[in-house]
């Protein structure tokens, strides 16, 4: 009997779906361990508080209250949206017209051009950022090329160690997260559908913003949901280009957790910054249901 029979029989339909439970029940035993688990030991920890160094387990809202009691909290956290909105927007700009670029392509150029996106993210995180720095250092490549070609007379200060810095090394380290979707999505409209639209007079223009435009924009959604939260939560960058003028409110969290040693406040500000990713998440699926509505 081959295995396409055994399959067949009431006891292989019986196994295979064991089978496929056990795989099931183990994905979600992970997810619940090292998901849900961390976020719920987070939400507990940010109503206990800290008293000489040592963690009082009573629950109270103490931290909840710091943040909305003093201005300085909610201004990192907006500082922190604004610039995870201003990237996400800079690799939405420059991403989607590559993205198109590439899907337009055949054969083996889309696909070196395709890797030669996705290859940066098997390097080192902190070896890209360091990259960054040597581009934008006063040494760097920016400032050597504008002092040899005299177009400045001192290295420009203010590209590294400011919230430039943290700018624009996130939009370089981010960027393949939002031509990736986006390639997807380009990659997935049929081809007759543009074929139709020149056949039936539209310019490259229009076939562009009423076919190709609005049928890509799951993939803008997600791409920029992706560059918007990975943005909003990275700690290293804003450590190691930003300076003392490039504090971010994941930033503030991190030393809670590292030099304060208060991980309540630690928790309960991680606590709001995954509320903040989670309403951007919620209205993203939004505005993708009213697109499809």
């Amino acid at each position: 009997m081959s295995s396409l029979e055994v399959a067949a029989t009431p006891a292989g339909k019986r196994w295979s779906r064991l089978g496929l439970w056990s795989w099931l029940g183990a994905t979600m035993a992970w997810a619940l361990l090292f998901i849900v688990l961390p976020f719920f030991l987070f939400f507990i920890y940010s109503f206990w508080r800290v008293e000489n160094e040592f963690i009082v387990r009573q629950y109270s809202l103490t931290n909840y209250i710091r943040f909305f009691s003093t201005s300085l909290y909610p201004i990192l956290l907006w500082n922190s949206i604004q610039i995870a909105l201003g990237v996400s927007a800079l690799t939405f700009i420059l991403g989607y017209p590559l993205a198109l670029f590439i899907s337009r392509k055949r054969g083996r150029a889309k696909a070196v051009m395709y890797m030669a996106v996705i290859i940066p993210l098997l390097t080192s995180y902190i070896v890209r950022i360091y990259a960054m720095r040597l581009v934008l250092g006063s040494d760097g490549v920016i400032n050597s090329l504008l002092l040899t070609l005299r177009v400045i007379q001192h290295p420009l200060e203010f590209l590294l160690f400011s919230r430039f810095a943290i700018f624009v090394t996130l939009c370089v380290i981010l960027a393949p997260f939002m031509v990736m979707p986006i390639y997807t999505s380009l990659e997935k409209i049929p081809k007759s559908y543009i074929e139709a639209s020149r056949d039936l007079g539209s310019s490259e223009f229009s076939t562009f913003w009423r076919i190709i435009f609005p049928l890509s924009l799951p993939g803008v959604i997600a791409g920029f949901m992706f560059v918007f939260i990975l943005s909003l939560g990275d700690f290293l960058t804003p450590i190691m280009v930003g300076g003392t003028t490039g504090v971010t409110i994941s930033k503030v969290i991190q030393e809670e957790f590292g030099f304060a040693y208060n991980w309540p406040m630690g928790s309960a500000l991680s606590t709001i910054l995954l509320f903040v990713a989670l309403a951007a998440i919620l209205a993203s699926s939004q505005f993708g249901a009213l697109r499809e509505i």
